[in-house]
């Protein structure tokens, strides 16, 4: 890494619970690219899939971390004023039990750190290095509530998500936590009932995330960056380990931000929600208990839900 990133000397460690094999990484990431960023072409490149044999097997399930809030928000746009490198986030869920077709109505819900290694819900929790206090990044974010948010597929089982390039925390990697549920419903601006079909990450190319550390105000966070190949939690496994398929707004400027797609090959009949399974972390001492948070921002106030603008 170059500036204050340099390679972390942790050992490598199989935080996995795999819920299924390797996907054909190569056709998932043409799919998720296709399909996440020209939707009228969605049903052309679930075909595809179907045709090649792409979609097999299932996505590797691993743990939820130890940062996971109930109660987050259905909405596009998950910043709320945090400061960052933008990215457009779109998700393909499709059935691999049933040849790639789309999940129509699964309510994808992620969450990540900010651009200081910062979760909401647990602002006191150091991110590793050296790194100026949350409160200092000036937004007015909610800190119960930001970098958190659902959005339900569409007929083309698309999501698209509105957010910054998340920073890192010791030990890991750059990345993204995602869940996918299905069964339930909509209610008082969250998602509540049905089941949790699967528990993922979504990772970041190492080459990629030093371009953007390098930015403000990922710059003001210094220390031991963990790469891909030492990370706990990333097994190798391309985009059937949940590594991003990414591309630059602009080519000669990675602070104007970038869109990142994958397709999310699940299981609408199995469960897994990630709870329990090791690596990933540990939570600080009076972390929040999972229940939703208290004083979040109304639906009103929050952006629209719908997944195919």
């Amino acid at each position: 890494m170059t500036g204050n990133h340099r390679k972390s000397s942790i050992t490598r460690r199989r935080a996995i619970a795999v819920t299924g094999g390797t996907v054909a990484a190569g056709g998932l990431a043409v799919t998720g690219y296709q399909s996440a960023f020209a939707d009228t072409t969605d049903a052309t490149a679930t075909a595809s899939a179907t045709s090649t044999g792409a979609c097999m097997t299932l996505m590797s399930s691993v743990t939820e971390g130890p940062y996971y809030l109930d109660g987050a928000l259905v909405r596009k746009d998950i910043t709320e004023g945090k400061s960052g490198v933008p990215l457009t986030l779109r998700l393909t869920v499709v059935d691999a039990t049933d040849g790639c077709t789309p999940v129509k109505g699964a309510a994808v819900e992620i969450w990540h750190c900010d651009a200081w290694g910062y979760y909401s819900g647990y602002t006191t929790a150091n991110p590793g290095g050296s790194a100026p206090a949350e409160s200092e990044d000036g937004s007015t974010a909610n800190d119960n509530t930001y970098l958190r948010g659902y959005q339900i597929a569409n007929a083309n089982g698309v999501v698209k998500f509105e957010t910054i390039f998340p920073g890192w925390y010791t030990p890991r990697t750059c990345h993204i936590h995602v869940k996918v549920h299905t069964g339930g419903e909509k209610e008082d601006g969250t998602y509540e009932g049905g089941a949790v079909n699967y528990t993922g990450q979504l990772f970041f190319d190492d080459t990629i995330a030093e371009e953007i550390f390098a930015l403000e105000p990922y710059a003001q966070h210094s220390g031991s960056y963990t790469t891909l190949d030492d990370d706990m939690v990333y097994d190798g496994g391309g985009a059937s380990s949940g590594l991003l398929t990414l591309k630059a707004v602009h080519k000669a400027d990675p602070s104007k931000g970038y869109k990142g797609s994958l397709s999310l090959a699940i299981d609408p009949d199995a469960e897994n929600t990630g709870a329990g399974s090791g690596g990933g972390g540990t939570p600080p001492s009076g972390a929040p208990s999972g229940e939703p948070p208290s004083g979040a921002p109304s639906e009103s106030a929050s952006p629209s839900a719908s997944a195919s603008s």
